[in-house]
């Protein structure tokens, strides 16, 4: 039975780019779940017709001429990096409003630009391309917020209290932005996911199904994991259970996270298969706690949360995060990066099906065994830096630019997809450059560190 399974999904992975294998066995019982992985109203159609392009590159697809001229494809097996973004959601803000909401606008046309910029030869690297973030829908709020508090948003029945503590006034144009701030991340995050799949299961079918039509060179085992996406935009890590603060609604991580819980628990057929997803890491490295996060998923075993954040940037209660990081007022990029790679080894070596990782235990701890996550979010707020208006630390560009690296190698080690999404960074009155700079860094540098590994 496995092995029909295994040759089914290399079939049905090799189908998706218009080729016929000599003998094509019945779809077993198990299968029937792979049609369903997810609803057409994520990703899946879109990525199957992005893999079906790829394979084009190959000449494994009939491409036309005109396909041929205008348009560059990556190897199939390149890493993979859609980038998601809302800022076609335009809100129109008092005047003098605190909240930056041109930046992301700023920020995705100067990664866009970047890109559309490489040559021939370095666009083939990186599967990248640039998507609308869609609208989250009702039920996938609610698989992490109140449904009550969804609903009351929604319907504009919010009171003033409540749209002053998030920092928002209400109105039509502000849900739609909402909605795509949390979409774009859960497309991004399904996005990453299915790709993962479908580079898993043809690999697993490779190694049990020998076929003449099959051709090995489609994708080799080493960039199986290089399965990332972003969203420019998100990182609202403010947000709780029924209510929000901080210029945050709903959490678009949580969300992301629980709607790949739901749809990827572990069951018997996704264990024996290892389709489940297990255990979800969060890296929170914006300047404020990641307060909401660390409540929501305070009884959930299945999402770690790692924040570290300045010990003097509190604006309300502090929460427990699976691992809290506090870093001294003015902290530098030395202080930084250190106290950074120290966490991450830690986390690297730890048993998290045994103890909890507690700051105060001896650096000693852990046996060295390596405990696989099978996806990662990257909270990449820039409010770190040293020109922020609400940071309250001294980090350099170079020095988040290094912070980056890290996270990147982190995931890389670990082997499993990475989502990246925004979080804080707020110009103050010497201009929006440094801000704007540092956050298209994070996604242009991702992408950079992405091309290297092809």
């Amino acid at each position: 039975m496995l092995y029909q399974h295994q040759a089914w999904c290399m079939m049905l992975y090799l189908s998706r780019f218009g080729i016929q294998c000599a003998a094509r066995p019945p779809p077993p019982k198990c299968a029937a779940y792979l049609s369903a992985l997810l609803p057409a109203s994520c990703i899946t159609r879109r990525a199957h017709a992005s893999l079906r392009t790829r394979a084009r590159a190959y000449g494994t697809v009939q491409q036309s001429a005109e396909e041929v001229e205008s348009s560059i494809r990556p190897p199939v097996d390149a890493p993979y990096f859609p980038i998601y973004y809302n800022d076609v959601y335009e809100v129109d803000l008092p005047p003098g409003h605190r909240f930056p909401m041109g930046k992301y606008r700023k920020v995705r046309e100067a990664v866009q630009s970047k890109v559309g910029s490489l040559t021939e030869e370095e666009k083939r690297r990186v599967h990248c391309e640039f998507h609308v973030s869609p609208l989250a829908t009702k039920d996938q709020l609610i698989t992490t917020h109140d449904v009550h508090y969804v609903h009351r948003y929604l319907t504009g029945d919010m009171t003033q209290l409540e749209n002053r503590n998030i920092g928002f006034p209400w109105s039509p144009q502000g849900v739609n932005r909402t909605l795509s701030s949390v979409g774009g991340t859960v497309a991004a995050a399904c996005a990453a996911w299915e790709e993962y799949l479908c580079r898993h299961e043809y690999l697993n079918g490779m190694k049990t199904q020998q076929n003449a039509d099959v051709q090995p060179w489609f994708l080799n085992e080493k960039n199986k994991h290089l399965c990332w996406a972003a969203h420019v935009a998100g990182g609202t890590h403010h947000a709780f259970k029924d209510y929000g603060e901080g210029f945050c609604i709903f959490s678009d991580i949580a969300v992301a996270a629980n709607v790949l819980l739901q749809r990827y628990s572990p069951s018997a057929e996704h264990d024996k298969y290892s389709l489940a997803i297990r255990r979800i890491l969060i890296i929170d490295l914006d300047v404020h706690q990641g307060n909401g996060n660390a409540a929501l998923f305070e009884n959930e075993d299945r999402v770690q949360t790692f924040s570290m954040h300045c010990s003097g940037n509190y604006f309300s209660k502090k929460e427990a995060s699976d691992l809290d990081v506090e870093l001294p007022i003015g902290c530098d990029d030395g202080t930084y990066l250190s106290t950074l790679q120290h966490w991450l080894k830690r986390i690297e070596q730890h048993q998290f099906d045994g103890e909890s990782l507690d700051v105060e235990q001896d650096d000693s701890y852990g046996s060295g065994k390596r405990k696989q996550f099978d996806l990662i979010f990257f909270q990449s707020g820039v409010d770190i830096h040293r020109a922020d208006r609400l940071g309250r630390l001294d980090i350099t560009q170079a020095g988040i630019s290094k912070r980056n690296k890290i996270v990147f190698d982190f995931a890389h080690r670990m082997e499993c997809p990475l989502v990246i999404s925004m979080g804080g960074g707020y110009p103050n009155s010497g201009g929006w450059k440094p801000i704007i700079d540092a956050h298209a860094g994070v996604y242009w540098e991702a992408h950079q560190y992405l091309s290297k590994k092809h």
